[in-house]
Parts: C-alpha cells; structure tokens; sequence
C-alpha cells in the first residue's frame, strides 16, 4: 500500500516534488517549538499547483493517510508537526503572487508566498500589507493564514483576519471550496473565510487568498521609554490606551530581555542599568500628524515617571530601535535554548504577567523574559534553559504552563497569535470548556469526517483514526 500511495504521489505532483529520503524529510518534521511531540513522516510532498493539491489529498485519503500541511515551519506550537506515517504537504513551492489590484487595494496570491516578499511587491504599487509576524522575512503568508498570525503593527492596524476577503481551500474530497468575495462589503451566507483562517491545517489547505491592501504609510518617527518599574510602564500604556492614542506599534521589553539585548547588540537603548522596562512606540500618520502623536505618547510616558524619553523621526534611527526588538530571540538563544510562550492577557494586566513570570522564574531557577504587544496584551514570556539538562527541561515545561495558568487567571487567552498546534490542546479545553471543544468537533467532522488533516492538531477526534 505504502509503494502505491508513493507511486499516485508521485503522478499526481511530479517526480521531483515526492521526498522520501529520511534525512530529508526529517527536515520538515517540525516548527520552532522545542515541547511539541513530532513524528516522521512518510513522505513530503511539495505541489506546485491546486489540481496537484486536490491530487494528493484524494489520493491520501483513498489509503487513509494523515496529511499535515505546511509552510515556512517558523510556528511555535507544533501545528506543522509531522505525526507518523503521515504526508506533509509543503505548500512553498506555490509561491506566486497572481494580482496585484491597486484600484481596489487587494492582492492575489498563492500559500507560498514570503511575507516579505508580499510586502515589498505591494509596496512598489503604493500599498502596504500590514501583518508583520516577527519571522516576517521568512514565514508565508500560508503559514500566516493557518494560525492567524499576529505581529507588531497589530495595535493598529489588527491581525491576518481582518485582512483576508477570500480563499481557494482544497477540502478532505478533494474538492475546490472558494469563499469570500473581492468587494469592499459581503454578507452572503457563513463567513466561511474567518472558518479557515486560524484553523491550523485541520479543516482544508488553502491554496490561494484574496487579501486587502493599504495605502503605504508615511515613514515611521519613533519614541523610546524606559522606567525604573514596570508598573509605571504598565500605568503609560494605561493612559495611552485611555486616551485614545494608536500607535502603528507599541512594545514592551522587560528588564531580562533589555539585558540580553544590548549585551547581543553592544548597545544602550536608552535604558540605565536599573531599568526594569521600555517601551517602544512608533507612528506611521507623517509630518506633523506624527510629532503630535509621539509628543502625546512622550507626556504619558513622563507623567508615568519614565527614567528617559527619547523621539525621532530620524529612519535610521528608527529601524535601529526596531531591531533591537526584534532582536530579542536571537539575543535570548546565546543564553541556552528558548522556549517563547504566548498569552494574551487585557492591557491594565500586563504589569502582572510581567510580575508572574519574574515570580516563576524565581522559584524555578529559571531565566525568563517576557516581550510582547503592549498595544493589544500579547506577551512573549520566553523561557531560557539548559536542553541538555532533564532537571531544566523539566522545570522549563513547569514553567511555561504556569505562565499560561497566570494568563488565564489574569483573564487572557492561552494564545494571541502562535496558535494551539500539538503543544497547548489541553489549555484550549481549559479556556473554551466542554461545549466549545464539542462545537469544533462537529465542525471538524462535518468537513474532514475522517480526520485527514492535521490530526491531533487543535483538539484531538475521539473514534477517528485513519492509521
């Protein structure tokens, strides 16, 4: 049987587009989420269009054959994780930007295509595709749609959703769903396109989105903050919030993740020795707009009690502060091994999650920072530990169910862009409780009865089994 679903694989993608080599295929076996269960695959296949996606999903499901799509592999809950025996569906190779619409602000695109490269198209026709994962230069866009991802312009401008006006998704029959529309406006029938979007995999593969575009924003000015405390930084994003102030972007660093940056970056970010947090703001309005907004920001920060200020419209600048933000993980990982959680909690409680995580660092012997959107409560506690070691890996697990514990407890969610995947199936139980994890299963059966994609992804079908 295992010959004859590699022989149909084969003519239904190409030759070439079939892997089957171990060492090969161990490659796309796994995200970036260290705790996540993965298994080895069978094959991987790589298609180059949806006629050859509608292919493998029938074939696969004639044999009964789990199939785990996937993108770039830059998650961080296991969602692309092979299971085994099963086919991973690598959707890069489809990485064509079809449309570019610039009457209407849409694009065209198929699952394949790199974040970035969307953005930099865009860009050349005066638009702007604002969703920014961190891994924006490497993630697709696929990838992007199956866990609706997040990033650092969410504050203002919201996550991957909120920009997708349609999708081609291949079903568990191999038939071809087209949802949503190209207008402005559209309410015919279930939103069928939001059903997709987040979905991990687990109810069909998209093989081609229809997404809104903006008009490109004015080159961003850029302020930093920091404070001795990080209640005062809580308190100035508090009023920032209150006063209806909207950032492009806005940030927060505690004291851990400020050390290890500017000791990886050889720089001072304006923070002093006893700094405790910053906070980085951006504004993308222009001119004058732009000045009022940060001058705004500045005077929160101050009535706050920051230690330090600073604003400028200098680019340069600007993408130097960014960096350093970005830089937060690499800077983390010459530490030992990170494990970066991802809880969502309401913006008055960031202050206590930061505070949280110090307290289970504490008492765990662990190293954490914690850095996130302080615009929409999205926090990053990320855990640095010894992999080497079971008694740390031991503790690490410890400790990053205990920050999903103090993010519930705050009132959060245990997820606010990563996703479920293989990692967090029972927290999602927790959060939804027992009706809302039944209503996924209906779904899911309803679409994908045999529970073809991405099994054990999410939540898990009781009775389903395809192996």
């Amino acid at each position: 049987m295992t010959v004859e679903l590699i022989d149909e694989l084969r003519a239904a993608a190409g030759q070439d587009a079939v892997l089957t080599d171990a060492d090969v295929t161990a490659g796309y076996a796994r995200d970036m989420m260290p705790l996540a269960p993965a298994g080895s695959p069978l094959a991987v296949v790589l298609p180059r269009d949806t006629a050859a996606v509608q292919a493998v999903v029938r074939a696969c499901a004639k044999h009964r054959t789990p199939i785990v799509p996937r993108g770039a592999g830059s998650g961080l809950s296991g969602a692309a994780n092979a299971i085994d025996g099963c086919v991973v569906l690598s959707l890069t190779r489809m990485n064509r930007i079809i449309e570019v619409d610039a009457d209407n602000r849409l694009a065209v695109l198929e699952p394949g295509v790199v974040n970035l490269e969307l953005r930099e198209a865009v860009e050349k026709r005066g638009l702007f595709y604002p969703p920014d994962p961190s891994s924006y230069d490497w993630c697709t866009v696929g990838g992007n749609l199956a866990t609706n991802a997040g990033g650092l312009c969410c504050v203002k401008y919201g996550v991957t959703t909120d920009f997708v006006l349609g999708l081609e998704v291949v079903l568990a029959s191999g038939e071809l769903l087209k949802t949503g529309r190209r207008t402005v406006k559209g309410v015919a029938g279930y939103d069928l396109t939001k059903l997709f979007v987040g979905s991990e995999g687990t109810l069909g593969v998209i093989t081609k989105a229809t997404v809104a575009l903006r008009p490109l924003p004015q080159a961003p000015a850029t302020l930093v903050a920091s404070f001795g405390t990080t209640a005062a930084a809580g308190a100035a994003v508090a009023t920032i919030v209150r006063e209806g102030m909207v950032p492009s972007l806005m940030e927060i660093m505690d004291r851990t993740s400020i050390r290890a940056v500017q000791n990886f970056q050889h720089t001072e970010l304006g923070a002093g020795a006893d700094s405790a947090a910053l906070l980085l703001c951006q504004s993308d309005s222009g001119g004058e707009v732009a000045r009022r907004e940060l001058a705004a920001i500045e005077q929160a920060c101050n009535a706050a009690g920051a230690e330090f200020v600073y604003a400028t419209d200098d680019l340069a600048e600007g993408r130097l502060l960014l960096a350093a933000r970005r830089a937060v993980l690499p800077a983390l990982e010459t530490l030992g091994t990170w494990l970066t959680d991802d809880v969502c909690v309401p913006r008055t409680k960031i202050t206590e999650l930061i505070e949280r995580s110090e307290e289970i660092a504490s008492r765990l012997g662990l190293t954490i920072a914690v850095v996130g959107h302080a615009g929409d409560g999205n926090m990053h506690p990320t855990i640095v530990y010894d992999s080497s070691s079971e008694d740390e890996t031991a503790r690490a697990h410890r400790a990053f169910d205990d920050i999903l514990e103090a993010g519930l407890a705050l009132g959060g969610t245990v997820t606010g862009e990563h996703g479920v995947g293989k990692i967090k199936q029972d927290w999602l139980a927790r959060e939804i409780g027992t009706v809302g994890i039944d209503v996924h299963r209906r779904i899911k059966a309803a679409l994908d009865p045999d529970d073809l994609f991405n099994p054990g992804s999410m939540f898990s079908m009781p009775g389903v089994s395809l192996r």
